[in-house]
């Protein structure tokens, strides 16, 4: 379903003109330019850098140098993937099976977070088998961090004005505006969205800062937790947030819902699943005095 718009910006809210570039570049360069949603990604991942180095010296990691390096690489590798294939199969399955290099278009955007989670884990469990260190330990340890990225990241797609809230009269809503076909002239035209809630600073907060918090908190504590119950912790919290957030959410055109749920509430059930199963690994590796 096309979503309401308008030629001209309803009065009285702010109307989103933010540039998704930092820097363009002039025409017949190779890119258009530097984007702030690469930007995001890129800032996610030397947080997490920082961190590493600073766990480590804190003796609350494993990870030496040279391993922080290899474990960096394996977490990038595994993002970027994950995030673009779980775009692919989660919510343009039809396109892909229609056009299958269609996966490779990463320059017409589309990454999936629950696909970046997924990455990471995989890319977290083989590392920990390959440097024969624990994968629980080290699932707590990239969900201290993987928020940051998350916030960075919301706030690219505010900038980039999309993945829009759903619409409403609040007084922080915004009017966002995009291009529609004009079947007359045959030509794109500017239209303006009724205005509709920044969902995407609401996912900034839940999703990135609010459990960076929450889960820095319960890392630095004395007496931290058995390895995995704040990888648990952190996941029915990105369910919870996640799920409350699609309420705000448009949800992406042309993809259904599934059992009356967007694919985003769907997919973080499964999250909620994954939770349960780092707690419960956790208390029974406290009860039997293991680390693994």
């Amino acid at each position: 379903m096309i979503p309401a718009s308008t030629p001209t910006p309803a009065p009285g809210f702010w109307v989103h003109n933010l540039d998704p570039f930092l820097i363009r570049f002039p025409d017949g360069w190779f890119l258009e330019g530097i984007r702030w949603y690469g930007l995001a990604y890129l800032a996610g991942f030397i947080f997490g850098a920082v961190m590493l180095s600073v766990y480590y010296k804190k003796n609350r990691s494993p990870l030496n140098p040279d391993a922080q390096s290899n474990f960096m690489i394996a977490l990038i590798v595994g993002v970027l993937l994950g995030g673009r294939l779980g775009y692919v199969l989660f919510y343009s399955w039809e396109n892909f099976v229609s056009n299958p290099l269609s996966v490779f278009e990463v320059w017409n955007g589309g990454m999936a977070s629950h696909g970046g989670m997924i990455g990471a884990l995989l890319a977290t469990w083989i590392f920990s088998r390959k440097q024969k260190c624990s994968f629980l330990q080290l699932s707590d340890i990239i969900v201290t961090l993987a928020p940051a990225g998350i916030f960075f990241g919301r706030i690219a797609n505010f900038i980039n004005g999309e993945l829009w809230g759903r619409e409403t009269s609040v007084p922080w809503a915004v009017i966002f505006k995009y291009e529609k076909y004009n079947p007359f002239t045959g030509t794109p035209e500017l239209a303006y969205l009724l205005p509709r809630h920044p969902s995407q600073l609401y996912a900034a907060a839940g999703e990135g800062l609010l459990i960076l918090l929450w889960t820095q908190l319960r890392f630095w504590k004395k007496n931290p937790p058995p390895h995995g119950q704040i990888a648990g912790e952190a996941a029915l919290l990105y369910a919870a947030v996640r799920i409350a957030d699609e309420f705000f959410r448009e949800p992406d055109i042309g993809v259904s819902l599934i059992l009356g749920l967007t694919r985003g509430q769907f997919y973080s059930l499964f999250l909620v699943l994954l939770g349960i199963a780092f707690i419960a690994a956790a208390r029974r590796n406290k009860e039997s005095g293991t680390g693994n």
